[in-house]
């Protein structure tokens, strides 16, 4: 075997691993330097705001890049024009512009907390825009404009000079991304069912696979997001791919429900359920073929016949299952099984029709809705105010010449925290990069620049300490360090046009710095922090009260913005509780409890055939859990199956009260 022959894994092995990594790295360099460059020559007058315009938009792939950039003009351009309006009405009084100027940061942290992917960037571009134009311009209010004007341009060129590198030199595409996610989706997904089926998944793993379908449902809508902005294909496409996240949504649920009425029948009613194993063996087949296999458009379409045949064919299954004492029992589970049978064949048609640039399926009105609790957007935004409110009065009260720093620092601090789910460990982690890069900085400007003559050396000097910051980005462990580090660094310890050699003024900006950051962690952990149970326990009843949407919300697309809502909500409430399972398998089964009893509703109201009493009485239990409310609920769904209502209604709502019986249900905890 020769040489090339045993080192050519190895080498495909680091070039998917670590080879993506230093290939970002040189993009990362490439285009700050050519955005510094054209930035000097253009005798811009804060080079430094293209450089983290830079650091802050660059990713590994184009379409976060683009994405990104797209969203930082529109949040500067409005930030721009908040503060030029600011200071127009207060520029003649500083307490009051802080005032408003904290109000304004307040204001766009919650905003950002409230949103999802990069429109929340925006409102943090917004917010701490206001506060890097607006409060160096309290001293001369006359030059405000020009100073948004020349922001403006700088931005514009970092972003056209990240852009062009990220697309340019080695292109990173997040359509191959995206195509690999939903190729491997259905085959992982296949896995996870058939396993289940057949009682071979371990203690635990049903919860844990169901909290990563979940990231992968809120995940997939994030890449189409940003992948639409750089792939015209993927754009043409869009509908279709929000339509296939909603249908595999809907598929988990359907699957779920089948799931947890099949368990009860394999314990309460073993005969039925051996029964009933005939219908299923089609749906065990097509699973264990479909079991981690890749699909595509062209690959669907067989699924797509194979499913038409198998709904057929279950369906006579069913219709001569013998009869059993369990009957309801029975055909309740039947009729999920259809369902689920039915959301895979959409599913697959869904798949099958991205082979076409155009599709009817590609008409698609349904978003992903994303829903975050007002509550912790309120704490967001109060953390936001009081930072800043602090930092300014801490200047107006000591006139301190660094002031600017600090208010500054504080605005930036507060707002890139605002949206992650652990502020403090975030604010901790970017203080940390704070204080690295002021030694960096330090022996930079004052021990090596004075020693190094023309562009060329400067960027030498200049490369492996931007290196250091770039790579601690890439590190999930050690993200926000490298955010804080490359901020801190490109603003204070590299020369503009006209550089000032002041190594008092630049300790005094570096302690202004770290004390912005301190006061950002420790507002994290002070101020209603929202790792805390109190956001846990807003969270839980943001989830349980999607049961009342399913029973009172507009019937249009119901199914769909139920889905996604309670995904999103569930996703956020687990990121917050990151680091307590015992939180997250709580928040995941009233996820599930939720899901099952808000499907059924949704369907009966679909048909036409949901009683108001039982549909109160399940808003008012999962809004209150109590004990008294849940045979309320019990009692108005015998009343209501008394009735002897036809079929699918009352296989949902036997389902219903099934699921609130169902002895692992949170409920049955009261």
């Amino acid at each position: 075997m020769s040489l090339a022959t045993e080192w050519r894994p190895a080498l495909q092995a680091w070039a998917q691993r670590d080879g993506v990594t230093w290939v970002y790295l040189a993009k990362l360099l490439t285009a700050a330097f050519l955005t510094y460059w054209i930035a000097l020559r253009l005798e811009l007058p804060q080079p430094s705001t293209a450089l983290v315009t830079v650091f802050i938009v660059m990713q590994p792939q184009s379409g976060p890049v683009i994405a990104k950039s797209a969203w930082r003009l529109l949040g500067t351009l409005l930030g721009l024009v908040v503060v030029v309006t600011l200071i127009a009405l207060f520029g003649q009084h500083s307490d009051v512009f802080l005032g408003c100027l904290a109000l304004w940061v307040g204001l766009c942290c919650g905003l950002s907390a409230r949103y999802r992917n990069f429109q929340a960037y925006a409102f943090v571009l917004t917010g701490y825009t206001a506060a890097i134009v607006g409060v160096p311009a309290l001293t001369h209010p006359e030059g405000v404009y020009l100073s948004a004007v020349w922001r403006a341009v700088e931005i514009g060129l970092a972003v056209i000079c990240s852009g062009v590198v990220s697309a340019v030199i080695f292109p990173q595409s997040s359509r191959t991304a995206l195509r690999a996610l939903l190729g491997k989706r259905l085959g992982s997904f296949a896995a996870f069912a058939a396993d289940s089926l057949q009682g071979r998944l371990p203690e635990g793993a049903f919860a844990q696979h169901n909290r990563r379908l979940v990231a992968e449902a809120v995940g997939l809508e994030h890449l189409r997001s940003v992948t639409v902005f750089e792939d015209p294909l993927t754009h043409l496409r869009s509908g279709r791919l929000s339509r296939l996240n909603s249908e595999f949504m809907q598929c988990t649920t359907r699957f779920n429900a089948l799931y947890q009425q099949l368990e009860r029948l394999r314990h309460e009613a073993p005969t039925a359920w051996h029964d009933l194993h005939p219908a299923l063996a089609g749906l065990l087949r097509l699973l264990e073929d479909y079991r981690d296999q890749p699909l595509d458009g062209a690959s669907a379409v067989p699924l797509v016949a194979r499913l038409e045949a198998l709904q057929h064919m279950t369906a006579q299954r069913l219709a001569h299952l013998p009869a059993t004492l369990h009957q309801q029992d029975l055909d309740t589970a039947g009729e999920l099984l259809m369902g689920l049978l039915h959301e895979l064949l959409d599913y697959a048609r869904t798949h099958a029709s991205l082979a076409s640039h155009r599709h009817p399926r590609e008409q698609w009105a349904v978003g992903f809705t994303p829903r975050t609790n007002l509550w912790v957007c309120a704490a967001s935004g109060l953390r936001g105010f009081i930072t800043v409110a602090l930092a300014a009065s801490f200047w107006l009260a000591t006139a301190w010449p660094s002031g600017v720093s600090l208010v500054i620092s504080a605005a930036a601090g507060i707002s890139l925290t605002a949206s992650t789910p652990n502020p403090w460990r975030a604010g901790v982690q970017m203080g940390m990069g704070v204080m690295l890069s002021s030694v960096v900085g330090f022996v930079e400007y004052f021990l090596v620049y004075p020693h190094i003559d023309g562009f060329v050396l400067l960027c030498f000097v200049l490369a492996p300490a931007l290196l250091l910051g770039g790579f601690l980005t890439t590190r999930l462990s050690t993200m926000g360090i490298g955010l804080g580090y490359l901020i801190t660094f490109a603003s204070g310890a590299i020369p503009a046009n006209l550089t000032v050699y002041n190594p008092t003024g630049f300790i005094n900006d570096c302690i202004a710095n770290i004390i912005a950051f301190g006061v950002c962690a420790i507002a994290g952990a002070v101020v209603l922090p929202t790792h805390a149970p109190w956001a846990w326990r807003h969270l839980q009843q943001d989830l349980r009260r999607q049961v009342g949407f399913a029973a009172h919300g507009r019937l249009k697309h119901l199914r769909q913005r139920f889905e996604s809502r309670n995904r999103d909500v569930l996703q956020h409430a687990t990121s917050l509780a990151a680091a307590r399972p015992p939180v997250q398998d709580n928040l995941l089964q009233w996820a599930l409890s939720v899901q099952d009893v808000g499907h059924a509703l949704v369907r009966l109201r679909e048909l036409g055939q949901a009683p108001a009493a039982v549909a109160e009485a399940l808003t008012q239990l999962f809004e209150r859990p109590a004990v008294a409310r849940r045979h309320e609920a019990l009692k108005a769904l015998d009343e209501a199956l008394a009735q002897s209502p036809s079929q699918p209604a009352a296989a949902y709502l036997h389902f219903i009260r099934s699921a609130l019986l169902n002895p692992r249900s949170p409920l049955a905890q009261l």
